[in-house]
């Protein structure tokens, strides 16, 4: 039997990775959960996963975590700034453990992207590429669920606002990203770079539209210089990292940079991405 290993278990995209491993047919015997939490990854154990307690900076612990493991979703670190050496610890361990496979989510187009988070990245997919492990790049589009954090304000003051000009976007449900990952694992291709977009192409104007159509009320979207927008998000209480990233992840889109032609999402998948607005009114319950 192959045995799969899925890293940030208990996150969003882990998690969700997890549940589509089992949708697709993967007893939850055959998978193992990396967590750091024990308690967080309770539910996972109830369901009959397997859960290893596994840190991205205790490399003693991950190499405990992946004996016997054949192939490892490697979920990128939340923790921007120190995924590099997070992610070298992971694929280091992955060498001495002899796993067969790493699938690793990247960014779209991280080749060449202008996003603030492409570097880190970049670095990790070029470790990867030194590391002589057979891998596959997932590289994810923007998240459906980016947007749902800005429309409760828009739908109260009818203005979503954004620093993306004309940018057209082609974002994603996580679940669709998971599902997306599932499928790369369960037939794996060494050498493939999948560069995953949502099958809508939206303008920022369209966004709001749909965040009208949800509230049942006209949204109107707002363009504002990145620097005014980042002062703006910090003004609503969203932390100075964060907001950086928002505000910079805005002005790439302006260049481009979240959007493709690309239908590796959809073929891996076997159907198109959730619509945009089920996704946000899934994330908004």
């Amino acid at each position: 039997m192959t045995t799969f290993a899925v890293t940030g278990a208990t996150g969003g995209l882990g998690g969700a990775a997890i549940s589509a491993l089992i949708a697709r047919g993967v007893a939850p015997s055959d998978i193992v959960a990396f967590a750091r939490d024990d308690a967080k990854a309770t539910p996972l154990r109830e369901a009959g996963v397997v859960v290893r307690l596994a840190d991205y900076e205790r490399p003693e612990t991950l190499d405990a975590a992946l004996g016997g493991v054949d192939r490892l979703l490697l979920v990128s670190s939340p923790e921007v700034g120190k995924r590099t050496p997070q992610h070298r610890n992971v694929i280091d361990a992955a060498r001495k453990a002899g796993v067969g496979f790493v699938a690793y989510t990247s960014l779209l187009g991280a080749d060449t992207s202008p996003l603030m988070l492409a570097a880190e990245h970049r670095e990790t997919e070029a470790y990867l590429a030194d590391s002589g492990l057979d891998h596959a790049l997932l590289r994810n589009g923007w998240y459906s669920e980016n947007y749902a954090a800005s429309a409760p304000a828009a739908i109260d003051s009818g203005v979503f606002a954004g620093s993306a000009g004309a940018a057209v976007v082609a974002p994603a449900a996580r679940a669709d990203y998971a599902d997306a990952a599932a499928a790369a694992l369960l037939a794996p291709e060494a050498g493939r770079v999948y560069e995953l977009a949502g099958s809508q192409h939206l303008t920022y104007p369209d966004i709001a539209a749909a965040f009208g159509e949800i509230a049942g009320k006209p949204v109107r979207y707002q363009d504002l210089p990145v620097a005014d927008y980042k002062a703006a998000l910090v003004g609503a209480g969203v932390p100075e990292g964060a907001a950086a990233v928002f505000s910079d992840s805005d002005g790439g889109a302006a260049q481009g940079a979240l959007d493709s032609s690309s239908t590796d999402l959809a073929d891996l998948r076997g159907s198109p991405s959730t619509p945009f607005v089920e996704a946000i009114r899934a994330a908004l319950r």
